[in-house]
């Protein structure tokens, strides 16, 4: 790691790192591809040595597969300029990779195109899937277009391979013991040709019965099945186990990447859709893999050692019995895709009955409010007769196919009968080797039978691995670097740097320069719309800049790590969100081990204290879900206690007041006179009052600085602040005067309402 940081520009971030782990000619060696804002980096296999190439228009990032190894290439217009090689482990990374190269080689194009000066008149649009830059003239994005598989593959089965390469141990012990089971379970159906020729058949002819013979075929069959039990409950409990562990592992895998991607990717998703996926589709793959993956190699073994042995005791009447499996085969190739698209179908309708579910439940108090009831309902209705459609279509396939199957093998045992008897009425095989032939071929065309059935699930799994890769494979557009800067002891000093910013086609925030000193409180103020929230999401890199850089201490916040860089912000939001859980858990939810005498410390900072009190169970006292059985006002509180807990150098506090009556407000701004002290902060507010302590004010309009300065210096200037002061005030005025109190002009000043009756003339 550190030879790849020394390679690295002091000012250049890495935007996407692959480590590889076989080199050119398959063997294992580690290399490393590193892709910046201008280059690709790499350090090849068994060297030491790196390379770099300029990314240019004429360069491309190709990702290949075949047999369970992956490649990257690199290619200008005229020849391949590197190849890497790494086994399926790497293959998200590379997948990342890919997308990010794509990328960054679309924003390069489009500001080489449009230069910077240019910029407000010629604004980029972004793709609303990927939200990458489009290039001019381009309805369809070309990222989507080649990274989003037109259909299902069942092979993305194989990528689970990440998941259960920890246990592969166990499961080549699971399969040994699938094969040796499957072995004993062929053995009864071998030991009835003696027993059908050397006894029974001797007995009807009038011989005398071995008694002795007959207890060792008897106790072969016996032990054979004891055997078979033994063995297939040992294989069954150790794959179980794996699978289930597998699937633990993906919940918990796909749950953690799902953290770490930016605030973009869920403002394009449902929850209820997110929770389909980490939930119901994990629990089928996991289904999958425990019961159906398992019969399915039992089966192909069961159909092999079968078919070798039916060879064995009579290779005509073995082919005979092979007849059926051809069209077998040809049904299970044509109702597989559209199988496959049905069951892809099925997990989009059935995110729409979860998606009402997420929305209902958790604003059950609107809907009762409006009295809406039978408006959700309508829409469950709906979203769920959707799905019945649906279903019911797909059934209408797959009905048709499994009864098909089990004719085909019907008719195939028929025609072994009627071959068999043949054979016996011209002496060429025994009735004995008759009997066992049938026995054998009932557990083949059993296994065929279900290994036809197997398709729907597999079809299943292959659709809910897909959505899951969706998720594993999506990358942040808030990285974090390759080479994180270690930052132990931040001082607050925050640099914004010719910041602009885009959402969509939608100029934000344009060419903003402001720097904030240590332990500055900085008020944001001007209209709806103006950027506020959004410069302060820019700041706790909620968002990447599209354009310039944001410092922290001299060092662009793109090149820490990002958990590390939001361990130094606190944030107090307008609408603060709290866990189900105890209000102590609440507090402590940024500093899980702290002491009960730190949680109460915060509290009392927080002016939280008294009221948690007079709770029932004090501090143990449960909140509810998003913490409705606390006022606005506590539950304001309480989050003010969080950011101060955790003692952060930057404070962010966006409209932490403007939800609650003058009462209520006078206790925050107590609390947050408490928490500002020796931080820098940030904060928003729409009551300008609320910002009177502010070192400096920063007026913004349109996503541009417009003034900057104390409260009594921009009054002076009487420009933009003096106007929204003004508005304010006579408005303040007017609603007061309409509500019958008479209240002083200056919003920073709020004596007591006077009656307008009781004023004098």
């Amino acid at each position: 790691m550190s030879a790849a940081q020394a390679v690295l520009a002091p000012h250049e971030n890495a935007l996407a790192t692959l480590q590889v782990d076989l080199s050119a000619d398959l063997h294992f060696a580690t290399g490393r591809v590193i892709l910046t804002e201008q280059r690709l980096l790499a350090c090849d296999p068994g060297t030491s040595a790196w390379r770099d190439w300029p990314l240019a228009a004429d360069l491309q990032l190709r990702l290949l597969e075949h047999g369970g190894v992956g490649t990257l290439e690199l290619h200008d217009s005229t020849q391949r300029l590197a190849l890497w090689r790494f086994t399926l482990g790497a293959h998200a990374a590379a997948l990342r990779m890919v997308q990010r190269f794509d990328q960054q080689l679309v924003r390069l194009a489009h500001w080489a195109s449009h230069p910077l000066e240019d910029a407000l008149d010629h604004e980029p649009v972004q793709c609303p899937t990927c939200l990458s830059i489009l290039p001019s003239n381009v309805d369809e994005c070309p990222l989507c277009a080649r990274t989003q598989p037109a259909h299902i593959s069942t092979w993305v089965l194989l990528r689970l391979w990440r998941f259960a390469r920890p246990y592969r141990g166990q499961l080549a012990a699971g399969f040994a013991l699938t094969m040796a089971s499957t072995a004993a379970t062929l053995v009864p159906p071998y030991l009835t040709i003696p027993l059908m020729d050397d006894i029974l058949i001797p007995f009807q002819n009038g011989q005398k019965i071995e008694t002795s013979l007959v207890l060792l075929y008897l106790s072969g069959l016996l032990a054979s099945a004891l055997l078979a039990w033994g063995l297939g409950w040992a294989r069954t409990y150790i794959l179980a186990l794996v699978s289930e562990r597998i699937g633990a592992d993906l919940r918990t895998t796909t749950y953690e990447h799902l953290l770490r991607l930016s605030l973009d990717y869920f403002g394009a998703k449902r929850t209820g859709d997110l929770m389909a996926r980490i939930g119901s589709e994990t629990d089928r793959i996991n289904v999958f893999l425990s019961l159906h993956a398992l019969d399915f190699v039992t089966d192909v073994l069961m159909i092999f050692m079968t078919a070798a042995i039916l060879f064995s005791i009579n290779p005509w009447l073995a082919l005979v019995t092979l007849v059926p499996l051809p069209f077998i085969g040809w049904m299970i190739h044509a109702v597989r895709d559209r199988l496959r698209t049905g069951f892809e179908k099925i997990d989009r309708v059935w995110s729409q009955v979860t998606n009402v579910l997420a929305d209902t439940i958790p604003g059950i108090r609107v809907v009762k409010a409006f009295a809406q009831e039978k408006r959700e309902a309508q829409r469950f209705h709906e979203a769920n007769q959707h799905n019945l459609q649906v279903n019911d279509k797909l059934n209408k396939t797959w009905s048709l196919f499994t009864p098909t199957v089990s004719l085909l093998t019907e008719i195939g045992l028929l025609v072994v009968w009627g071959c068999g008897i043949w054979l016996v009425a011209h002496s060429q095989i025994t009735v004995g080797v008759l009997t066992a032939f049938i026995a054998y071929i009932g557990r083949f065309y059993g296994r065929l039978d279900s290994m036809s059935r197997i398709v729907s699930v597999t079809q299943k799994a292959a659709a809910g691995a897909k959505r899951i890769f969706d998720i594993l494979d999506h990358v942040s557009n808030v990285p974090d670097p390759a080479q994180p800067v270690k930052i132990d002891k931040a001082k607050g000093a925050i640099a914004l740097r010719q910041v602009g910013f885009r959402h969509g086609s939608r100029v934000i925030i344009k060419k903003l320069d402001l720097d904030i000193r240590p332990g500055e409180m900085i008020g944001l103020v001007g209209h709806s719309g103006s950027g506020k929230s959004t410069l302060a999401n820019l700041i706790c890199r909620f968002y990447d800049v599209s354009d310039g850089s944001i410092q922290l201490d001299g060092v662009d916040i793109r090149r820490l790590a990002v958990a590390d860089y939001r361990s130094h912000i606190g944030l107090v939001l307008q609408e603060p969100f709290l866990f189900f859980g105890t209000i102590a858990e609440n507090i402590a939810y940024g500093k899980p081990d702290a002491t009960r005498a730190e949680i109460m410390a915060a509290a009392r900072a927080a002016h939280a204290h008294e009221f948690i009190l007079r709770l029932v169970h004090g501090y143990d006292s449960l909140v509810g879900e998003r913490g409705q059985g606390l006022s606005g006002g506590e539950r304001q509180r309480i989050s003010i206690a969080r950011a101060l807990l955790i003692d952060p150098r930057i404070l962010i506090l966006d409209e932490a007041t403007s939800a609650v009556d003058t009462e209520t407000e006078k206790e925050i701004q107590k609390a947050l006179d408490n928490l500002v002290q020796g931080r820098t902060t940030i904060a928003i507010a729409h009551r300008l009052s609320t910002l009177r302590k502010a070192d400096r004010l920063v007026v913004l309009d349109r996503g541009e600085v417009v003034e900057v300065g104390p409260h009594d210096e921009l009054m002076a200037r009487q420009g933009a602040y003096w106007r929204l002061y003004e508005a304010q005030a006579r408005r303040a005025e007017e609603d007061a005067q309409a509500a019958g109190v008479l209240v002083h002009a200056d919003p920073a000043v709020r004596p007591a309402a006077i009656p307008v009756e009781s004023t004098p003339s």
